[in-house]
């Protein structure tokens, strides 16, 4: 039995390849896999079967008919999961660090989602079975705040908060260097790194418009402690802009140093703050949290 997914193009800016387009898109599915189904005519381009090469640009409608596959089913499982907030239509989680948020191929047990299921239950469908109720996501190695619908109508409303850039979101992170500026703006488009698919990066071609505002809160004498506010939600966003001006994160493995002197285990990043308006009643509701102790402790070590 097929599945259809609808997805409307937005926020491009110009035309690139539909392969290209759907690989960066669902990433839970690969170049190859997407390559298949158009080429089985499992593609269709605003009604009409699509190539490969078939252009997409903002306004156009793609319909994608999925074969079931084995990760279908999503398991349920008990593990423990840090509920801030929670209603009849959402909740807010502080995620830990190392745990993913959804499944993907070769990674079916574990996550957030499956944490989910067994504790909430229902959630909205709205991205699938796969990715359900996840209206933004952190990285892996990312703790803190992230958005969880409950209903489809809630999980629309939130998406187009996210859309307008009307959520906000703030991080505190731990970089390499002394940042001299007080405050700045990071204004530089990110798209996939041309010499490493599996990275992103700052480039001119086939990227998207990213902005990161950060705040300097504490100097040490090799490193910084800062406040970085999205404005845009780019994959990878923080990491790529503040390796881009010179001042990676401590325990990016991927963006920054490639020898880590104080962590092994990912980037010292924390979603601590997270506002946005709720999707039933209207009111403007904002959490935060306090950084974790890995966070701390790396506070102890630079001092």
């Amino acid at each position: 039995m097929e599945r259809e997914l609808i997805i409307n193009v937005d926020s491009l800016g110009k035309c690139v390849r539909i392969d290209q387009y759907l690989s960066e898109k669902i990433p839970e599915h690969s170049r190859n896999f997407i390559k298949k189904l158009i080429d089985s005519d499992g593609v269709l381009l605003n009604g009409k079967e699509a190539k490969a090469s078939s252009k997409v640009k903002d306004g156009d409608v793609i319909s994608l008919f999925l074969p079931e596959t084995r990760e279908s089913y999503i398991e349920p499982e008990n593990i423990e999961i840090n509920v801030i907030y929670e209603d009849e239509d959402l909740l807010v989680i502080n995620k830990a660090k190392g745990m993913v948020v959804h499944p993907g191929h070769g990674n079916t047990r574990g996550t957030l989602v499956n944490a989910l299921l067994f504790s909430v239950g229902d959630l909205s469908g709205i991205n699938g079975v796969i990715r359900p109720g996840i209206v933004h996501r952190i990285d892996k190695d990312t703790s803190g705040l992230l958005l969880v619908a409950k209903n489809d109508q809630a999980h629309n409303k939130l998406a187009a908060q996210l859309k307008k850039h009307e959520i906000r979101r703030n991080y505190l992170a731990i970089v390499e260097g002394v940042i001299r500026e007080d405050k700045g703006t990071i204004d530089a488009p990110i798209g996939r790194d041309t010499r490493n698919r599996i990275k992103m990066a700052v480039v001119e071609q086939n990227s998207k418009r990213a902005v990161t505002h950060f705040e300097v809160l504490k100097r040490f004498p090799k490193h910084t402690m800062i406040e970085a506010k999205l404005e845009t939600g780019r994959t990878h966003q923080i990491r790529v802009h503040m390796s881009y001006i010179g001042h990676p994160l401590v325990g990016d493995k991927v963006y920054g140093h490639k020898k880590q002197t104080f962590t092994d285990e990912g980037q010292v990043l924390h979603a601590y703050k997270i506002g946005f308006t709720h999707p039933t009643t209207g009111d403007y509701m904002e959490f935060e949290t306090e950084v974790p102790e890995y966070f701390k402790k790396i506070i102890r070590k630079i001092s």
